[in-house]
């Protein structure tokens, strides 16, 4: 399972990539660091949905260790 999967890894101030809403179909990975997590429960099968701090919001795919 994807680690952007279970709501326990993410973090507000992590940077991650997230596929944006637009980009399900192409799988187009978006970097930033995480404002808010939007999903409530504590797993979801495509990733948890995140507000990255430019406002764009989508489900986490990656985690990147914060360089």
């Amino acid at each position: 399972m994807n680690p952007g999967s279970t709501r326990s890894n993410i973090k507000i101030g992590l940077s991650v990539g997230i596929v944006l809403k637009q980009d399900q179909r192409n799988g187009k990975i978006t970097r930033g660091v995480v404002k808010r997590i939007l999903t409530k429960s504590s797993t979801h099968p495509h990733g948890i949905k995140v507000q990255l701090e430019d406002g764009s919001v989508g489900r986490v795919k990656e985690i990147h260790s914060n360089e």
